[in-house]
């Protein structure tokens, strides 16, 4: 039994899927005796913060992330925005060491916050993007991504290494490299044997202006669905609200959002899922075995692959944002839907790299005391 080690789970802002994969990480932590120190911002520290009331966390500098509300301009408002990345990430180094010193912190999991290292510590970083697809510069933003990899202890890949898998190219590269572990889908749900409430389950999340978009062109359409409709936003607000709709065909009942355990219930209750297609969310469908219809968000090249790559497999259809058509959704009879593959994680060995000694490390403290 390793001895208990204080780890800093630091996941990006980027919508609500780096922050929801990490739930299983930290709750294996946890189970493993280990004490989790929590570091984000925004809806992504909001949801953590609500999910785990009783462990300590910290604001890390903003990304400011958003979506061009354009799809064909998404490339050139990430250039716009590198600076202000860059400059976050100097702001969450210098953050993070500080977290360190203070709190003698023992280890660090990044889910792609590029600037939470700190070399006297082992790091890890999880991602699924070992190539990152931006179109005609995808060999530079893949080089540039697997440098940075690089430079941690190990890189944790929440995916199968063999085929099939839910990935792809993105998650898997011609020359493997040594530091790299494959955990297996990761998700914070079960699969639950229930009856069916809803017939359909839109789930929203994502940077703005996007989110608000789809949310808008969703509500009309469905005027015209028929069948029971739950509708969770995906934004995390201070209090959770209802509300119901009621057209001459179907019922909407909006939720503004849900935590795990409501909204693992609510996807086990719903017979088809109307979503983005965010690795995160088709890790959740995969490993709820859910049909569902995908919309990825309008210039996102990762999005946009997994969807055609899933439609491709006759698992999962999808359309283009602007193009979507509540007929659209008659379509998911037509395929298969997604299934799971689980292989057993021995997270006892996963987290075993906390217990390495760094060259010109410091010794930290490994006392849960308070």
């Amino acid at each position: 039994m390793q001895s208990s080690k204080r780890i800093l789970v630091a996941p990006l802002n980027w919508g609500l899927g780096h922050a929801t994969r990490c739930i299983p990480i930290i709750q294996a932590l946890l189970a493993n005796g280990h004490q989790p120190f929590i570091a984000s911002d925004g809806v992504a520290l909001s949801l953590l913060q609500k999910e785990f009331p009783e462990l300590p966390t910290f604001e890390l500098p903003s990304y400011k992330i958003t979506y061009a509300e354009k799809g064909k301009n998404f490339k050139i408002k990430m250039v716009w925005d590198s600076p202000k990345v860059l400059k976050a990430m100097a702001k969450e180094k210098k953050a993070v060491k500080k977290l360190v010193k203070d709190h003698e912190l023992d280890g660090i999991i990044s889910d792609n916050r590029l600037g939470v290292f700190y070399k006297k510590v082992p790091c890890v970083f999880i991602t699924h993007q070992l190539n990152v697809l931006s179109g005609n510069t995808t060999w530079m933003s893949s080089k540039a991504h697997q440098k940075i990899i690089k430079k941690f202890d190990a890189c944790w890949v929440p995916d199968v290494e063999s085929k099939p898998n839910l990935t792809g190219k993105l998650g898997h590269l011609k020359k493997p490299k040594s530091n790299i572990t494959y955990l297996g889908p990761l998700s914070r749900f079960e699969k639950k044997d229930t009856p069916y409430q809803y017939n359909l389950m839109v789930l929203l999340s994502g940077p703005e202006p996007q989110r608000t978009l789809l949310e808008e062109k969703l509500l009309e359409e469905l005027q015209q669905f028929e069948g029971n409709v739950l509708f969770v936003r995906g934004k995390i607000e201070g209090s959770q609200t209802k509300e119901e709709h009621k057209t001459n065909k179907s019922t909407i009942t909006l939720y503004n959002y849900m935590q795990s355990a409501e909204l693992e219930i609510a996807l086990n209750q719903s017979e088809k899922v109307l979503c983005r297609s965010g690795y995160t969310t088709v890790m959740d469908l995969a490993k709820l075995e859910k049909k569902a219809f995908f919309i990825p968000t309008p210039g996102q090249y990762e999005q946009e692959y997994l969807a055609k790559r899933l439609q491709k497999n006759n698992l999962v259809p999808y359309c283009k944002q602007d193009d979507f058509n509540v007929k659209d959704l008659d379509r998911i009879d037509e395929f298969e839907g997604l299934t799971h593959f689980e292989p057993e994680v021995d997270y006892e060995a996963l987290f075993s790299v906390f217990s390495r000694v760094k060259e010109n490390s410091e010794p930290t403290s490994t006392s849960l005391s308070t």
